[in-house]
C-alpha cells in the first residue's frame, strides 16, 4: 500500500496529470464538469494508475483495497432496484428482461454492486463480456489516452474514412492474437453483425467462383441480376444459398443471424426467417469417461446427418455455402463436442466447397485456456472464418484471403467498429500478457471444476452433467425448477451466475477471476445448497 494516502495521492495525479502536454486531457480534468463527464472515481483511478508502476496490480488486489469481498443487505433487487423498474417500465424497460439496476461505479474487480448497494461476486460478467472484470487498473488508466477523447468525441466511420492509427492499432490487437492460417480481420459492432457479413462474405465468394465457371469475373453482373436484386429475386439475389446452422446454438438476433439461432423459442417466435437447413448437434452423455463409445456413435450420427443435408440441397439445386458452428453451444445450454466432431464438420465443409465458419463471440479471448477455443481442436488448417465479439469489446472477424469481398461497399456499415474499442482492447490484452491470464483460465476453471466435483458428490440432484472448458463451466440441475431456484438463492446470497439451456447454471467470470474468488463461491454454494436442501 502507498505511504501516502489514496486520497492524497489521486489529487496529487489528478495536478500531475492537468498540466501534461496533453492538450485534450488537460482541457477535461481543469473544467469544472470533468468529474460529472466521466465519473469522479474513474477520473481519479485512471490518473492515478496511469501515473503508477501500481497499474500492474492484480484486480483481486484492487478489490481488497476497495471493500473486500461479498456484502449483502437486501434481497436482490431491492426496493431502490425495484422502484428503479417502475420508473423505467414506461420508458420500454430496455427490452423487458432487466434483472436489477447497477451501481458501476462502486463495482470494482469481480464484485458487482446493485442499486440497494448489494456487493455480489460475478461470476457471468455481463453475459460473458467483460475481460477484466469491474473498473480495473489498466483500462481506468487507458482513459488517460488522449485519442480515447478524440476517438469518442469525433467518432469515424472506418469504413470510409478510418483514423491513421487503424493499421497499427489492428497490428497490436486483433492481427496480434489471430489464430494461425487468419490474418485479416474486420471489425464491426457485436457478433450479430459481424455473423450477418460474415454469411455475406461467403455467399459473395460462392457466387464469384459460379460467375468464374462461366466465364465471368467477381463482380460481372448481369442486367437480370442488377435488376432482379431490387425486387428481392433470384438470380440477383442468392436466395437458393444457404448457411447450415446446429440445434442448440445461437448466433445472434438479427434476421440471418436468428436463423441461424436455435437456443430458445422466445428468440424467434412471430419473427420470420430463411429456409435454411439445421442440423442435430451432438448430445453426450456424462462423465464422459464412462460413455465413450455412446458418445462416438452420437457424435457419428449427427456428421451423417449434415453430410445428408449438404447432399439434399446439392441436389434440389440450392447448395450450402456455410457452416456456422460454437466450440461450446452455449446459449443451448453449454453443448460440448469433441474434437475429432469438428474436424469432421470441417472436413463436410471442404467436400461441399462451403465456408467452415467458427463462432467464438462466447467462447474466444482466453477464457477457455486458449487464445480462442477451437485452437483445442487441433485443426489442420485454420477455419475460414472465425467470428469474436464479448471480451474483445467490440464485434468482428477474422478471415482468409479467398473471402476478401471483391469490392468497396459489399460489406459495410456507418461504424465498422469502434476505434475507442481498439484502444482498449489493447489495455486488456497488455494487462492479459502481465498478469498471466490465459494461464489463470486454465488453473482457476480446474479450481472451480474441483468445487462443483465435490458438490456433485453431496448434492446430485442439484449438480449433474458437469462439464466446461477453463473458466467455461456448466453444470445441469434436476429440472428446470430446480435451477431457477438455485440461481436466485445465489444471487440472494451474493452470487451472480448464468442460466442456460432448460436447466442449466453456467459460470461466465472475467478473466482475473482467481483461487480466492472460488474460494468465496464455495462457501457460499455450499450454504445454499444446504439452504435448499438440495
Amino acid at each position: 500500500c502507498p505511504s501516502a494516502s489514496p486520497r492524497h495521492e489521486r489529487r496529487q495525479a489528478l495536478a500531475t496529470l492537468a498540466a501534461s502536454e496533453s492538450p485534450p486531457m488537460r482541457r477535461v480534468l481543469s473544467s469544472a464538469p470533468a468529474a460529472e463527464m466521466i465519473g469522479a472515481a474513474v477520473a481519479e483511478k485512471a490518473a492515478v494508475r496511469a501515473l503508477s508502476a501500481r497499474a500492474v496490480s492484480t484486480a483481486a488486489a484492487v478489490a481488497t483495497e476497495e471493500g473486500g469481498g461479498i456484502s449483502m443487505k437486501t434481497k436482490v433487487p431491492g426496493p431502490v432496484g425495484l422502484r428503479l423498474m417502475e420508473q423505467h417500465g414506461p420508458q420500454g424497460a430496455s427490452g423487458g428482461a432487466i434483472s436489477l439496476f447497477c451501481d458501476y461505479r462502486a463495482s470494482d474487480g469481480c464484485y458487482l454492486v446493485d442499486a440497494d448497494g448489494n456487493r455480489m461476486l460475478d461470476m457471468f460478467s455481463q453475459i460473458a463480456s467483460l475481460p477484466l472484470g469491474y473498473n480495473h487498473p489498466s483500462l481506468l488508466a487507458a482513459q488517460a489516452d488522449p485519442l480515447l477523447a478524440t476517438y469518442s468525441t469525433s467518432r469515424c466511420a472506418i469504413g470510409l474514412m478510418p483514423p491513421m492509427e487503424l493499421p497499427e492499432l489492428l497490428d497490436e490487437t486483433f492481427l496480434k492474437i489471430a489464430p494461425a492460417g487468419l490474418s485479416r480481420v474486420q471489425t464491426m459492432l457485436c457478433g450479430s453483425s459481424a455473423n450477418e457479413n460474415v454469411f455475406k462474405a461467403a455467399m459473395f465468394a460462392y457466387r464469384a467462383k459460379q460467375r468464374a465457371k462461366a466465364g465471368r469475373g467477381p463482380t460481372d453482373f448481369t442486367r437480370d441480376e442488377l435488376e432482379s436484386c431490387m425486387v428481392n429475386q433470384s438470380p440477383g439475389c442468392a436466395n437458393d444459398l444457404s448457411i447450415l446452422s446446429f440445434r442448440g446454438g445461437f448466433h445472434g438476433r438479427t434476421m440471418a443471424a436468428l436463423t441461424c439461432t436455435h437456443s430458445k423459442p422466445v428468440h424467434k417466435l412471430d419473427a420470420p426467417a430463411f429456409d435454411w437447413p439445421t442440423a442435430d448437434f451432438p448430445a453426450l452423455q456424462y462423465p464422459l469417461e464412462h460413455h465413450a463409445a455412446e458418445n462416438a456413435a452420437e457424435e457419428a450420427r449427427c456428421v451423417d446427418g449434415a453430410r445428408a443435408i449438404f447432399e439434399a440441397r446439392l441436389a434440389e439445386g440450392r447448395p450450402v455455402v456455410g457452416l456456422i458452428i460454437e466450440p461450446i453451444l452455449s446459449e443451448g445450454g453449454d453443448l460440448h463436442a469433441s474434437p475429432s466432431f469438428f474436424a469432421s464438420l470441417q472436413r463436410l465443409c471442404g467436400e461441399f466447397d462451403a465456408a467452415f465458419i467458427v463462432d467464438e463471440v462466447q467462447t474466444g479471448v482466453m477464457a477457455s485456456g486458449h487464445m480462442w477455443a477451437h485452437q483445442a481442436w487441433g485443426l489442420p488448417e485454420a477455419p475460414d472464418f472465425v467470428v469474436f465479439s464479448k471480451k474483445a469489446l467490440l464485434g468482428g472477424y477474422y478471415f482468409k484471403e479467398a473471402f476478401q469481398p471483391p469490392q468497396g461497399y459489399r460489406i459495410f456499415n456507418t461504424w465498422m467498429g469502434d476505434m475507442t474499442k481498439l484502444l482498449l482492447f489493447r489495455a486488456v490484452l497488455e494487462a492479459a500478457e502481465r498478469e498471466g491470464l490465459q494461464a489463470r483460465a486454465v488453473s482457476t476453471g480446474a479450481a472451480l471444476m474441483r468445487t462443483l466435483e465435490a458438490a456433485r458428490e453431496r448434492h446430485p440432484r442439484a449438480v449433474r452433467n458437469l462439464r466446461g472448458a477453463g473458466t467455461i463451466i456448466a453444470f445441469d440441475c434436476e429440472t428446470p425448477e430446480m435451477r431457477d431456484e438455485l440461481a436466485a438463492a445465489l444471487r440472494n446470497n451474493g452470487v451472480l451466475v448464468g442460466t442456460n439451456g432448460s436447466q442449466s447454471i453456467r459460470f461466465r467470470p472475467a478473466l482475473i477471476f482467481g483461487d480466492e474468488h472460488v474460494d468465496e463461491f464455495e462457501g457460499v454454494f455450499a450454504a445454499t445448497l444446504r439452504q435448499l436442501a438440495l
